[in-house]
């Protein structure tokens, strides 16, 4: 009998204790984990989209429903970073998870020789755009990654309809003499006109992606669409331009003499002041009409493929992975289109939904490099060793407020963006630092002052740090050079 009471007093008290554990909170089996029913992946990026046009993001004109609502489902990332400032450097980027070059294995790749149907859908790795949409071919697409491909030829600037080369100020119906592949203007080009968008590229693409859910449904897959709007030419029926008259749309606010504290080698390619665009204060507004044309037209086709996953039932097998492969300059500092540091480019969209994982929003510093491990990371992979990114599935289930110091970005040398920071220096020792909580539009570049010495020397030591764990090395001249400026003006022994 004392053998049968102890027994009973110690299972009572483990069922007390276990009882007490769950109440607080405190049992580690409630802890929340990526769900081990996740099994396929639907990877959506999309072309040349800043995340400040994105309801989501806090823009109160586009009209973005399907991106917002996945939003709602989801972890929003706030602060996400591109690695590479145009196409082919970033979308290689976060494919292989390097921060420069490749390595030997890739995103489609590891899932691929895991056992996972894998297939590409429409602008993943990079393509020319026009050019290679126009003749429905691969570009630098890296076959290895997938089982199938799929490419989504459409017209483009050909496209019948209202077109409008808006740094020429030319608006035409006619087909011929449009700015096209390879043509200096093509980047200020929008075509408006009468259709349902089944002829255009994106909506081929969702068709395709809708179709093989419907094939794949019952085998693990990792789908990745690539979609090609915004980028330009700005093609859209007409139906998207309505809600965006032009005579409505606000220009970036500007400040008098904003270029002077940009070095050289920090400014944009095409500029209003030097392009015919800064003519044609109109036609820039035009060009805001047109992203955003653009942008609502890509977000209906994101919405009809997560409607067929929904359809379909396998929302809860399916991680959802959104981004972009990095921001758009339209106007910003008169700035146009991309290949620059500063934060309207570098700053992308990345929305990610997991099953049985909270949604909310996250202001921690993550990069695209990160997506890589994170995939592997929620479907139970192993994370190759060459990858360079970091899992963020400590964010996605809330068990940490942040996984990095910064994000490296790369062009004409080299951009560490922190929570509150953004240091830039370029491969000729030129800097930038911007204040980004009180500065942040980047308007005052403050590393030529004093005061921020301390400041600018933290950053470097943190980038410079960031570069060598990435393997990255390059002769840190602008520490050598701002120390051997200091010495010649620093007094002489026995001076006042």
């Amino acid at each position: 009998m004392p053998n049968l009471l102890s027994s009973l007093k110690i299972n009572f008290f483990i069922l007390f204790l276990s009882l007490h554990m769950t109440t607080l909170g405190l049992a580690v089996a409630d802890e929340q984990q990526p769900s081990r029913d996740v099994k396929n992946v639907l990877f959506i990026i999309a072309d040349d989209l800043r995340a400040s046009v994105l309801g989501c993001y806090g823009d109160p004109i586009c009209k973005t429903p399907n991106i917002d609502k996945l939003a709602r489902s989801g972890m929003l990332f706030e602060r996400a970073y591109c690695q590479g400032t145009s196409c082919g450097p970033s979308r290689r980027s976060l494919m292989f998870s390097r921060y420069q070059g490749t390595s030997k294995i890739n995103m489609g790749q590891c899932f691929r020789e895991n056992g996972w149907y894998t297939a590409r859908v429409g602008k993943i790795y990079h393509m020319r755009v026009p050019g290679d949409i126009i003749a429905g071919t691969n570009g630098e697409d890296i076959a290895s990654s997938w089982t199938e491909r799929f490419n989504s030829p459409g017209l483009e600037a050909h496209t019948p309809g209202e077109y409008a080369c808006l740094n020429l100020n030319v608006f035409t119906e006619e087909l011929d003499a449009r700015e096209s592949t390879k043509m200096p203007n093509r980047m200020f080009v929008t075509v408006q006109y009468d259709g349902d968008g089944s002829d255009q590229p994106d909506y081929k693409s969702a068709n395709k992606a809708v179709e093989l859910l419907r094939k794949h449904q019952h085998q693990p897959f990792f789908l990745a669409v690539g979609l090609v709007r915004p980028h330009y030419p700005m093609v859209a029926p007409r139906e998207y331009f309505t809600p965006y008259p032009w005579q409505e749309m606000q220009l970036p606010a500007q400040q008098t003499d904003d270029l002077a504290d940009i070095p050289k080698l920090g400014r944009a390619k095409t500029i209003s002041s030097t392009n015919p665009i800064g003519k044609y204060p109109d036609n820039q507004r035009r060009m805001w009409s047109g992203y955003y044309a653009s942008v609502s037209f890509m977000d209906e086709q994101v919405g009809k493929i997560i409607d067929e996953l929904d359809a379909l039932g396998l929302r809860e097998s399916t991680a959802i992975v959104f981004t972009s492969d990095h921001g758009y300059h339209l106007g910003d500092h008169q700035f146009w289109q991309k290949s620059n540091l500063h934060e309207q480019v570098l700053r992308v969209p990345l929305v990610m939904s997991v099953p049985a994982l909270p949604a909310g929003t996250s202001d921690a510093v993550v990069e695209l490099v990160d997506i890589f491990p994170t995939v592997c990371a929620l479907t139970g992979q192993k994370i190759p060793d060459e990858v360079q990114g970091t899992s963020l599935v400590p964010l996605l289930t809330k068990n940490a407020s942040r996984v990095k110091s910064g994000a490296l970005s790369f062009h004409n040398g080299f951009s560490l963006r922190t929570r509150d920071w953004h240091y830039m220096r370029y491969k000729d020792g030129t800097h930038e630092l911007y204040d980004m909580k009180n500065d942040p539009g980047e308007f005052t570049n403050l590393a030529e002052s004093r005061n921020s010495e301390p400041r600018m020397k933290q950053l470097e030591e943190i980038l410079q740090t960031r570069l060598d764990q990435a393997g990255i090395r390059q002769k840190n001249s602008s520490t050598k050079q701002r120390q051997a400026e200091q010495a010649e003006n620093k007094p002489a022994p026995g001076s006042k």
